[in-house]
């Protein structure tokens, strides 16, 4: 059975995937709910597929 491995970014990480796009933006888009994100402590961990999926989706 083949293993499905998650990788989870954080704030940094997800905003440095796209040129523009702040820590402040994706930390708000985590707190308003508009992005799904997993809270850890005070950390907020986003499903890097789910990010690219939205990012693409609300480029087009």
């Amino acid at each position: 059975m083949a293993e499905t491995k998650i990788t989870l970014l954080t704030i940094k990480q997800a905003a440095e995937l796209v040129n523009g796009l702040t820590e402040y933006r994706v930390r708000q888009m985590c707190i308003n709910d508009q992005l799904p994100h997993i809270k850890a402590g005070k950390k907020y961990l986003i499903n890097k597929e789910v990010f690219l999926k939205y990012i693409c989706c609300k480029a087009g």
